[in-house]
């Protein structure tokens, strides 16, 4: 059991890093196609984006990536996402 714990914490902390990554690149996807828009759609995607880019501060990557894939949806964009 202990064995596995530790294992499944190991997991946890590769994986962590390598999400913080695509975070910063989802953003400027976000940023490119919203870019100085002032209509509501705009408007909507740059506040789920912050509340994404606050999650990523906080450290909750998949989180973060939901937020992210929300915004675009209400931008009516798809992102490119790394793949690992």
């Amino acid at each position: 059991m202990r064995v596995l714990f530790i294992a499944l914490a190991l997991v946890a902390l590769a994986t962590g890093p390598a999400l913080a990554g695509q975070c910063p690149a989802m953003q400027a996807q976000i940023d490119k196609a919203v870019g100085n828009r002032a209509d509501a759609t705009a408007a909507n995607t740059k506040v789920l984006a912050a509340q994404a880019w606050s999650l990523h501060q906080s450290g909750k990557h998949a989180e973060s990536e939901a937020k992210y894939d929300e915004a675009a949806k209400a931008a009516g964009i798809t992102l490119q996402k790394k793949t690992q």
